[in-house]
C-alpha cells in the first residue's frame, strides 16, 4: 500500500466485459484475474450487457476508482465510448474485439480464419446450404467470422445464399426467435454455424424442439471452445480461440502500458484459432 501512495498508483484495473453471462467472458476475466493478481493487481469486474449507455457508466465507473488501467471487450457500436476513453488517457487494451480504424491497441483471436475453418469443415461433409447465425455486425469479430464463411464457400466453388445469413439479437430469445423463423418458412439448410458456442447450443435446443436431430438431421459448429473448461452434456464441434492466451497477453500489454514500457508502439495482436471436432457435426452422406 505504501509503495502504491509513492507512485501515484492503486494497483488496481477494471475489467469491462460485453456479457459477463456468457461463459466465454467468465473465463477470460478468470485468466486476466490470475495474471493481475500475480502482478500484486486487484481487479474490478464490470458487466456492459451488450449496451453502449451501460458500458460508458461502466467506464466512468472504472474511472471514478482511479484505476491504473482497462482491458475492455467493446460492445455492439462502441466508436463513441472507445474515444471517450482514449481521450482520459487512461491506458487501455481492446479484448476480443477492435474496432474498424484500428487505431487502439487490441488482442483478438483469428475471427476470419476460425470462421474459414467451421464452413470448410462442414463443406468437407458434403453440406452446401449452410446457416450461419451471427452476431451484429458492428462487433469485429461478426464481420471477420462472416469474411471467413464467405471464403470457404468461395474457394469451394459454391456461392453464398444471403438468406442463409443471419443476424441475431443478443437480447435474451434471440436465437429462439430467429431460428424458430427460419424453421417456419422451410428454408432448406443441412448445417448450421453459430457466431459462438451459447447461440449453438440455444439453437441445438430450438431444434430438438422442433424434433430437429442433431447431428442426425442437421450439423451445428459453434465457436469459443467453451466445453475445454466446462462439462456440457452434448459434445460440441466448435472452434478454439485460446482464451488463456489472449487474456493474458492482453494483460501483458496493459502492464507495459501501465508502466509506461511501451514506447508508442501499437499493439496489434492476433492469436490463432482452430477447430475441435466432436460429436454435432456428420457427413452429410451418412443422413441419407
Amino acid at each position: 500500500m505504501a509503495s502504491s501512495l509513492r507512485s501515484g498508483t492503486t494497483k488496481t484495473i477494471a475489467v469491462i466485459v460485453a456479457d459477463v453471462s456468457n461463459p466465454h467472458f467468465s473465463i477470460a476475466v478468470k485468466e486476466i484475474e490470475r495474471a493481475a493478481r500475480m502482478q500484486d493487481y486487484t481487479t474490478f469486474i464490470l458487466n456492459a450487457y451488450e449496451d453502449q449507455e451501460v458500458e460508458r457508466k461502466a467506464i466512468q465507473t472504472a474511472l471514478s476508482k482511479n484505476v491504473d488501467g482497462i482491458i475492455i471487450c467493446p460492445s455492439q457500436g462502441s466508436e463513441n465510448n472507445m474515444a471517450f476513453l482514449e481521450r482520459t488517457g487512461t491506458p487501455f487494451v481492446l479484448l476480443g474485439r477492435h474496432l474498424e480504424d484500428d487505431t487502439m491497441d487490441y488482442v483478438v483471436s483469428d475471427d476470419e480464419k476460425g470462421g474459414y475453418l467451421a464452413t470448410r469443415h462442414l463443406l468437407e461433409l458434403g453440406h452446401r446450404d449452410i446457416l450461419f447465425l451471427n452476431a451484429h455486425h458492428s462487433i469485429s469479430s461478426s464481420r471477420e467470422r462472416l469474411a471467413g464463411y464467405k471464403r470457404a464457400m468461395a474457394e469451394s466453388g459454391f456461392a453464398v445464399k444471403p438468406e442463409l445469413i443471419r443476424e441475431v439479437s443478443h437480447l435474451t430469445g434471440g436465437v429462439k426467435n430467429e431460428l424458430s423463423e427460419v424453421i417456419k418458412s422451410r428454408l432448406a439448410y443441412t448445417a448450421l454455424f453459430a457466431f459462438n458456442d451459447m447461440m449453438a447450443w440455444e439453437s441445438i435446443y430450438v431444434l430438438n424442439k422442433h424434433h430437429i436431430r442433431v447431428p442426425d438431421q442437421i450439423s451445428v459448429v459453434g465457436f469459443d471452445n467453451i466445453q475445454s473448461r466446462l462439462f456440457v452434456p452434448f459434445p460440441l464441434t466448435s472452434v478454439s480461440n485460446a482464451k488463456g492466451k489472449t487474456s493474458r497477453k492482453a494483460f501483458e500489454i496493459l502492464l507495459k502500458k501501465m508502466h509506461k514500457q511501451s514506447s508508442g508502439k501499437r499493439y496489434h495482436e492476433v492469436v490463432d484459432t482452430r477447430l475441435v471436432v466432436r460429436e454435432s457435426t456428420r457427413s452429410l452422406r451418412q443422413h441419407d
